[in-house]
C-alpha cells in the first residue's frame, strides 16, 4: 500500500488517474493533456502501474491504460475501517 500512496503523492499522477476515470487512453492521448515530455509521462504511467492503480493492454500499435478500480475500492474500505 506504500507504493500506492507514494504514487498518489504526485499531482501529475493524480491528474492521470482523474483522466482515466473518464475513459481509457493511450500514452499519447494522456501526454496531450500535459506540458511535459512523453518520457516523463511514461515514467508516471510506470509508477502508477507498479502501484497497481492502472492497468495496460496492447491494442494494435498502442497501449491502452485503464484505471484499476478494485485497488481504489480496497483503499477506500481500508480507510473506512479506521473510523470507529
Amino acid at each position: 500500500m506504500n507504493s500506492l500512496f507514494k504514487a498518489l503523492n504526485d499531482e501529475t499522477r493524480r491528474k492521470i488517474v482523474e483522466l482515466l476515470k473518464e475513459k481509457d487512453m493511450n500514452a499519447g492521448e494522456i501526454a496531450e493533456q500535459f506540458n511535459i515530455s512523453k518520457p516523463s509521462i511514461s515514467h508516471h504511467l510506470d509508477i502508477l502501474k507498479r502501484a497497481d492503480l492502472i492497468t495496460s493492454e496492447k491494442k494494435g500499435q498502442f497501449v491502452a491504460y485503464s484505471l484499476n478500480t478494485s485497488i481504489l475500492e480496497d483503499v477506500i474500505n481500508w480507510i473506512l475501517s479506521l473510523k470507529k
